[in-house]
Protein backbone atom coordinates (compact mmCIF):
# COMPACT_ATOMS: atom_id res chain seq x y z
CA UNK A 1 0.00 0.00 0.00
CA UNK A 2 0.74 3.88 -1.10
CA UNK A 3 1.85 5.27 2.05
CA UNK A 4 1.67 8.74 1.15
CA UNK A 5 -2.02 7.31 1.02
CA UNK A 6 -2.42 6.21 4.38
CA UNK A 7 -0.65 9.87 5.32
CA UNK A 8 -3.44 12.05 3.45
CA UNK A 9 -6.01 9.86 5.14
CA UNK A 10 -4.44 10.25 8.80
CA UNK A 11 -4.31 14.05 7.77
CA UNK A 12 -8.34 13.86 7.17
CA UNK A 13 -8.73 11.73 9.88
CA UNK A 14 -7.73 14.35 11.84
CA UNK A 15 -8.53 17.23 10.34
CA UNK A 16 -12.16 15.78 9.93
CA UNK A 17 -12.06 17.70 6.48
CA UNK A 18 -10.99 17.00 3.20
CA UNK A 19 -10.14 21.43 2.63
CA UNK A 20 -8.06 21.22 6.08
CA UNK A 21 -6.11 18.21 5.05
CA UNK A 22 -5.19 19.64 2.09
CA UNK A 23 -3.88 22.76 3.66
CA UNK A 24 -1.96 20.57 5.79
CA UNK A 25 -0.22 18.30 3.72
CA UNK A 26 -0.05 20.93 0.92
CA UNK A 27 -2.19 19.46 -1.88
CA UNK A 28 -5.34 20.65 -4.07
CA UNK A 29 -8.84 19.17 -2.59
CA UNK A 30 -9.31 17.43 -5.30
CA UNK A 31 -5.90 15.55 -5.14
CA UNK A 32 -6.69 14.78 -0.69
CA UNK A 33 -10.24 13.59 -2.81
CA UNK A 34 -8.58 11.52 -5.37
CA UNK A 35 -5.95 9.75 -2.77
CA UNK A 36 -8.84 8.84 -0.35
CA UNK A 37 -11.15 7.05 -2.76
CA UNK A 38 -8.47 5.71 -4.17
CA UNK A 39 -7.42 4.02 -0.53
CA UNK A 40 -11.25 3.21 -0.14
CA UNK A 41 -11.03 1.26 -3.40
CA UNK A 42 -8.18 -0.56 -2.73
CA UNK A 43 -9.82 -1.10 1.01
CA UNK A 44 -13.27 -2.20 -0.32
CA UNK A 45 -14.66 0.52 2.27
CA UNK A 46 -15.64 3.56 2.97
CA UNK A 47 -13.83 5.45 5.33
CA UNK A 48 -15.20 8.56 5.69
CA UNK A 49 -19.13 9.72 5.50
CA UNK A 50 -19.29 13.15 3.55
CA UNK A 51 -21.40 16.02 5.58
CA UNK A 52 -22.46 19.23 4.68
CA UNK A 53 -19.12 20.59 6.55
CA UNK A 54 -16.81 17.70 7.11
CA UNK A 55 -16.41 14.30 7.23
CA UNK A 56 -17.13 11.73 9.45
CA UNK A 57 -15.09 8.82 9.86
CA UNK A 58 -16.52 5.29 9.84
CA UNK A 59 -15.60 2.36 11.95
CA UNK A 60 -13.11 1.10 9.75
CA UNK A 61 -11.86 4.29 8.98
CA UNK A 62 -11.07 4.92 12.66
CA UNK A 63 -9.62 1.38 13.05
CA UNK A 64 -7.61 2.47 10.51
CA UNK A 65 -6.58 5.73 11.82
CA UNK A 66 -6.04 4.13 15.03
CA UNK A 67 -3.42 1.63 13.76
CA UNK A 68 -1.54 3.23 11.23
CA UNK A 69 -1.30 6.90 12.60
CA UNK A 70 1.33 6.09 15.04
CA UNK A 71 3.33 4.13 12.94
CA UNK A 72 3.63 6.96 10.16
CA UNK A 73 4.37 9.31 13.28
CA UNK A 74 7.20 7.25 14.14
CA UNK A 75 8.00 6.62 10.93
CA UNK A 76 8.34 10.68 10.68
CA UNK A 77 10.30 11.12 13.74
CA UNK A 78 12.97 9.17 12.40
CA UNK A 79 13.48 11.16 9.48
CA UNK A 80 13.30 14.58 11.32
CA UNK A 81 15.93 12.74 14.22
CA UNK A 82 18.11 11.83 10.75
CA UNK A 83 17.96 15.29 10.06
CA UNK A 84 19.01 16.70 13.62
CA UNK A 85 22.10 14.07 13.63
CA UNK A 86 22.84 15.78 10.34
CA UNK A 87 23.66 19.30 12.03
CA UNK A 88 20.29 20.59 9.91
CA UNK A 89 19.46 24.11 10.63
CA UNK A 90 16.02 23.82 12.85
CA UNK A 91 13.29 26.46 12.89
CA UNK A 92 10.79 26.83 15.19
CA UNK A 93 7.36 29.09 13.75
CA UNK A 94 5.36 29.93 16.94
CA UNK A 95 2.15 32.31 17.47
CA UNK A 96 0.01 33.20 20.00
CA UNK A 97 -1.27 36.64 21.24
CA UNK A 98 1.21 39.24 21.49
CA UNK A 99 1.41 40.23 24.47
CA UNK A 100 1.99 37.04 25.95
CA UNK A 101 4.19 35.46 23.08
CA UNK A 102 6.68 38.23 23.55
CA UNK A 103 6.62 38.62 27.43
CA UNK A 104 6.40 35.13 28.17
CA UNK A 105 6.59 32.44 25.23
CA UNK A 106 9.92 33.78 23.52
CA UNK A 107 11.80 34.81 26.51
CA UNK A 108 11.16 31.52 27.55
CA UNK A 109 12.54 29.80 24.33
CA UNK A 110 15.87 31.44 24.95
CA UNK A 111 17.86 28.28 26.19
CA UNK A 112 16.70 26.26 23.28
CA UNK A 113 17.65 29.21 20.72
CA UNK A 114 21.50 28.85 22.68
CA UNK A 115 21.09 25.50 21.76
CA UNK A 116 20.95 26.34 17.71
CA UNK A 117 17.11 26.60 17.61
CA UNK A 118 15.71 29.75 14.97
CA UNK A 119 12.45 30.62 16.23
CA UNK A 120 10.02 32.68 14.20
CA UNK A 121 6.96 34.12 16.14
CA UNK A 122 3.89 35.33 14.25
CA UNK A 123 1.36 37.79 16.91
CA UNK A 124 -2.10 37.15 16.35
CA UNK A 125 -5.14 38.03 18.49
CA UNK A 126 -7.66 35.76 17.48
CA UNK A 127 -8.00 32.00 17.76
CA UNK A 128 -9.73 30.90 15.14
CA UNK A 129 -6.91 32.54 12.96
CA UNK A 130 -4.27 30.79 14.81
CA UNK A 131 -5.36 27.63 14.54
CA UNK A 132 -6.18 28.33 10.48
CA UNK A 133 -2.42 28.69 10.78
CA UNK A 134 -1.33 25.68 13.00
CA UNK A 135 -4.06 23.81 10.22
CA UNK A 136 -2.56 24.76 7.85
CA UNK A 137 1.74 24.44 8.61
CA UNK A 138 2.11 27.82 8.61
CA UNK A 139 3.28 27.49 12.66
CA UNK A 140 4.38 24.41 14.56
CA UNK A 141 3.02 25.65 17.83
CA UNK A 142 0.56 28.17 18.87
CA UNK A 143 -0.72 29.26 22.08
CA UNK A 144 -4.41 30.43 22.17
CA UNK A 145 -7.12 31.37 25.24
CA UNK A 146 -9.54 28.63 23.92
CA UNK A 147 -9.16 24.72 23.39
CA UNK A 148 -9.63 23.69 19.81
CA UNK A 149 -11.83 20.79 19.01
CA UNK A 150 -11.43 17.78 17.03
CA UNK A 151 -8.38 15.43 16.68
CA UNK A 152 -6.51 17.62 14.29
CA UNK A 153 -5.17 19.44 17.21
CA UNK A 154 -3.22 18.13 20.63
CA UNK A 155 -3.35 20.71 23.66
CA UNK A 156 -2.16 21.43 26.98
CA UNK A 157 -2.94 23.79 29.66
CA UNK A 158 -0.11 26.00 29.85
CA UNK A 159 -1.17 28.61 32.58
CA UNK A 160 -4.20 30.77 34.39
CA UNK A 161 -3.87 34.33 33.63
CA UNK A 162 -4.94 36.87 36.31
CA UNK A 163 -7.22 39.47 35.67
CA UNK A 164 -6.88 42.83 38.06
CA UNK A 165 -9.14 46.14 37.66
CA UNK A 166 -6.70 49.08 37.67
CA UNK A 167 -6.23 52.66 37.33
CA UNK A 168 -3.93 55.28 37.62
CA UNK A 169 -3.75 56.96 41.26
CA UNK A 170 -5.88 60.01 39.77
CA UNK A 171 -9.15 57.87 39.57
CA UNK A 172 -8.53 55.00 42.35
CA UNK A 173 -8.48 57.72 44.71
CA UNK A 174 -12.06 58.52 43.91
CA UNK A 175 -13.34 54.66 44.07
CA UNK A 176 -13.61 52.89 46.83
CA UNK A 177 -13.90 49.04 46.85
CA UNK A 178 -17.39 49.84 48.36
CA UNK A 179 -18.28 52.01 45.66
CA UNK A 180 -17.52 49.65 43.52
CA UNK A 181 -18.92 46.89 44.48
CA UNK A 182 -22.08 48.29 45.38
CA UNK A 183 -22.56 50.01 42.04
CA UNK A 184 -19.99 48.82 39.27
CA UNK A 185 -21.80 49.03 36.52
CA UNK A 186 -22.65 52.66 37.26
CA UNK A 187 -19.22 53.71 38.04
CA UNK A 188 -18.33 52.64 34.22
CA UNK A 189 -20.80 54.69 32.69
CA UNK A 190 -19.07 57.70 34.59
CA UNK A 191 -15.55 56.64 34.28
CA UNK A 192 -13.46 56.49 31.07
CA UNK A 193 -12.18 52.90 30.12
CA UNK A 194 -9.48 51.79 27.93
CA UNK A 195 -10.21 48.59 26.34
CA UNK A 196 -8.56 46.70 23.05
CA UNK A 197 -11.56 46.75 21.31
CA UNK A 198 -15.00 48.14 21.38
CA UNK A 199 -16.83 45.28 22.46
CA UNK A 200 -14.89 45.64 25.87
CA UNK A 201 -13.50 42.22 26.07
CA UNK A 202 -11.92 42.25 29.25
CA UNK A 203 -13.78 45.05 31.19
CA UNK A 204 -17.06 42.58 30.05
CA UNK A 205 -15.45 39.85 31.51
CA UNK A 206 -14.41 41.31 34.63
CA UNK A 207 -18.06 42.30 35.36
CA UNK A 208 -19.49 39.25 34.77
CA UNK A 209 -17.18 37.47 36.82
CA UNK A 210 -17.29 39.83 40.03
CA UNK A 211 -20.28 42.15 39.53
CA UNK A 212 -22.55 39.14 37.72
CA UNK A 213 -23.74 41.99 35.42
CA UNK A 214 -22.75 43.59 32.18
CA UNK A 215 -20.69 46.71 31.84
CA UNK A 216 -23.10 49.50 30.62
CA UNK A 217 -20.14 51.86 29.27
CA UNK A 218 -18.26 52.58 25.85
CA UNK A 219 -14.48 52.72 26.02
CA UNK A 220 -12.74 56.49 25.51
CA UNK A 221 -9.23 54.86 24.34
CA UNK A 222 -9.22 51.86 22.30
CA UNK A 223 -5.66 50.05 21.54
CA UNK A 224 -5.28 46.57 19.98
CA UNK A 225 -2.15 45.58 22.09
CA UNK A 226 -2.26 44.73 26.41
CA UNK A 227 0.69 46.95 26.03
CA UNK A 228 -0.63 50.15 25.13
CA UNK A 229 -3.93 49.32 27.17
CA UNK A 230 -1.85 49.35 30.66
CA UNK A 231 0.29 52.57 29.81
CA UNK A 232 -2.88 54.11 28.63
CA UNK A 233 -4.27 53.62 31.59
CA UNK A 234 -0.79 54.39 34.30
CA UNK A 235 -0.87 57.98 32.16
CA UNK A 236 -4.80 58.18 33.76
CA UNK A 237 -6.53 57.73 30.72
CA UNK A 238 -9.37 55.76 33.10
CA UNK A 239 -10.03 52.24 34.26
CA UNK A 240 -8.77 49.08 32.62
CA UNK A 241 -8.43 45.27 33.33
CA UNK A 242 -5.38 43.93 32.53
CA UNK A 243 -3.61 40.34 33.31
CA UNK A 244 -1.45 40.83 36.26
CA UNK A 245 1.56 39.08 34.78
CA UNK A 246 1.26 42.40 32.25
CA UNK A 247 1.10 45.08 35.25
CA UNK A 248 2.90 43.52 38.48
CA UNK A 249 5.48 45.80 38.17
CA UNK A 250 3.33 48.61 37.48
CA UNK A 251 1.37 47.94 40.48
CA UNK A 252 4.36 47.60 42.66
CA UNK A 253 5.95 51.05 41.85
CA UNK A 254 2.56 52.49 42.47
CA UNK A 255 2.53 53.62 38.47
CA UNK A 256 -1.06 51.31 38.69
CA UNK A 257 -3.86 50.43 41.52
CA UNK A 258 -5.36 47.62 42.13
CA UNK A 259 -9.22 48.92 42.34
CA UNK A 260 -10.09 45.50 43.90
CA UNK A 261 -9.03 42.55 45.61
CA UNK A 262 -12.03 39.85 44.44
CA UNK A 263 -11.97 36.64 46.27
CA UNK A 264 -12.29 34.61 43.18
CA UNK A 265 -10.43 37.06 40.76
CA UNK A 266 -11.01 36.32 37.31
CA UNK A 267 -9.05 33.84 35.29
CA UNK A 268 -8.22 33.17 31.17
CA UNK A 269 -6.47 30.05 30.36
CA UNK A 270 -4.11 29.69 28.02
CA UNK A 271 -3.31 26.21 25.94
CA UNK A 272 -0.17 25.27 23.85
CA UNK A 273 -1.07 23.27 20.84
CA UNK A 274 0.05 21.61 17.85
CA UNK A 275 -0.84 19.75 15.04
CA UNK A 276 -1.27 16.10 16.08
CA UNK A 277 1.68 13.99 15.49
CA UNK A 278 3.89 16.38 15.58
CA UNK A 279 4.71 16.72 19.20
CA UNK A 280 7.45 13.33 18.18
CA UNK A 281 9.63 15.76 16.06
CA UNK A 282 12.50 16.69 18.09
CA UNK A 283 12.49 20.20 18.01
CA UNK A 284 8.70 20.51 18.59
CA UNK A 285 9.08 18.35 21.26
CA UNK A 286 11.51 20.54 23.29
CA UNK A 287 10.12 23.89 22.45
CA UNK A 288 6.96 21.84 24.07
CA UNK A 289 8.64 20.80 26.98
CA UNK A 290 10.30 23.94 27.93
CA UNK A 291 7.48 25.94 27.80
CA UNK A 292 5.58 23.07 30.10
CA UNK A 293 8.65 23.79 32.50
CA UNK A 294 8.71 28.00 32.48
CA UNK A 295 4.79 28.10 32.72
CA UNK A 296 5.09 26.33 35.85
CA UNK A 297 6.54 29.53 37.32
CA UNK A 298 4.00 31.81 35.71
Amino acid sequence: MDLSLLRTFVAVHRAGSFTRAAALLGLSQPAVTSQIRTLERQLGRPLFLRQARGVTPTTVGDELAHRAAPHLDALVEITESGLDEQGGARTLHVAGPPEFTALRVLPALTPLVGQGLAVRASFLGNTEEILDGLAAGHHDLAVTTARPRGGLFVSTPLCDEEHVLVAAERWAARLSPEVLLGKGSVVLEQLPVVEVHESLPFVSRYWATVFDTKPAATATVIAPDLRAVRDSAASGAGLAVLPRYLCEEYLADGRLVALLDPPVPPLRTYFLVARAGTLALSPLARAHEELLRAAAGW
